[in-house]
């Protein structure tokens, strides 16, 4: 029996070799295999991302550029209800005033009209009372003095 002492860790001979080769294969077929599909898909899932920020940007670009224009037209919109809000009160203004003055008219003929009516009644009253008041003093005068007057 033939004892060997090596105290080596490593001993150098054909299975190093092998092992050696092995390992290389494994290497080429691991890197074939695994890593150059994931690079690449790693490499497509960062362009994807990027092409998703930079779509996130432009839709938020176009999302401040439409919220500009719609608070423009709001402002026009405000703007121009405002000034429509000013003419319609100017016009009802003018419309009232004119109404008003119609009316003030109307009024005035209506009280011509009643004055001229109340004076034509007053002077009518005035001349019936002024005849019976000349009928009432003939007989009051043929009473107190007992005969009759010779006008009638």
């Amino acid at each position: 029996m033939h004892i060997v002492s090596n105290i080596a860790l490593i001993s150098i001979n054909e299975t190093l070799i092998v092992q050696l080769v092995s390992f290389l294969i494994f290497l080429f077929l691991i890197n074939r295999i695994m890593f150059r599909p994931l690079s690449h898909i790693m490499v497509e899932r960062e362009e994807h991302l990027n092409e998703i920020s930079a779509n996130i940007e432009k839709s938020e670009t176009e999302l401040a550029t439409i919220n500009e224009q719609v608070r423009i037209q709001e402002m026009t919109a405000i703007e121009t209800a405002n000034q429509e809000k000013e003419k319609l009160e100017k016009e009802g203004a003018a419309q009232a005033k004119e109404i008003l003055e119609t009316s003030r008219e109307e009024i005035a003929a209506i009280k011509k009209e009643s004055q001229q009516f109340i004076d034509r009644q007053i002077s009518k009253a005035s001349q019936d009372i002024k005849a019976e008041s000349e009928k009432l003093a003939v007989i009051i005068m043929e009473k107190v003095l007992d005969r009759r007057l010779a006008n009638e």
